[in-house]
C-alpha cells in the first residue's frame, strides 16, 4: 500500500455519530460508551456543526468540577489513553451527577475539517500540530465522514512499514 497516495476518502468513517450540544454529561458519557467511540461533533438544533467533544473533554471537567469521583486505585487509570475503548466497569467506577454540565460547556468549539482529497500525510501533521484526535471530512459544507487517528493507526496494523 502506498501511504502517500491515499486521501481522506479512502480512510474515512462515513458513519458520522454527533451530539446534540444540549446532552448532560451523564448522556454523553453513556453515548459515547455504548457507541465504543471517543468522542464526536456536537450539534446544535438545527443540526450544523458547532464543536467537537470527547472523553478527555469530559473527564477534563468532571474533575474539575469534583463532580466525578474515581473508584480506582491504580493511577494509570487516569494516565491510559482514553482513546482505548471505556469498558462497562470503567464506567461504573464514574458517578456523575444528573445536574452537570451539558456537552455545550465541555465542547470545544474549534472544528478541524478537510475535503474528501486531502492526503492522510497532511491529515496526520494537522492531527499532530493541533494535538486533536479527529477530523471531520467535507464535501461542500456537508460532513461526509471523520478520520480518527484509530483510523490512520490501523493503516498500519493493515499493511506495516518493511
Amino acid at each position: 500500500m502506498n501511504f502517500r497516495k491515499l486521501v481522506a476518502r479512502d480512510v474515512m468513517n462515513e458513519d458520522v455519530l454527533t451530539v446534540p450540544e444540549d446532552w448532560s454529561a451523564k448522556q454523553l458519557a453513556e453515548f459515547l460508551t455504548e457507541n465504543e467511540i471517543s468522542g464526536a461533533p456536537v450539534v446544535d438544533i438545527r443540526a450544523a456543526v458547532v464543536g467537537v467533544v470527547s472523553l478527555t473533554d469530559l473527564a477534563r471537567s468532571e474533575v474539575e468540577e469534583g463532580r466525578i469521583v474515581p473508584d480506582h486505585s491504580d493511577p494509570d487509570y487516569w494516565v491510559r489513553g482514553w482513546e482505548e475503548k471505556v469498558s462497562e466497569e470503567d464506567l461504573a467506577g464514574l458517578r456523575l451527577e444528573e445536574d452537570g454540565p451539558l456537552v455545550s460547556d465541555l465542547m470545544n468549539p474549534a472544528v478541524f475539517s478537510v475535503d474528501e482529497e486531502t492526503s492522510i500525510s497532511d491529515i496526520a501533521k494537522a492531527m499532530i500540530d493541533a494535538r486533536i484526535h479527529r477530523v471531520l471530512v467535507t464535501k461542500g459544507r456537508k460532513i461526509v465522514g471523520i478520520v480518527t487517528t484509530t483510523d490512520l493507526l490501523g493503516l498500519l496494523v493493515e499493511e506495516p512499514f518493511n
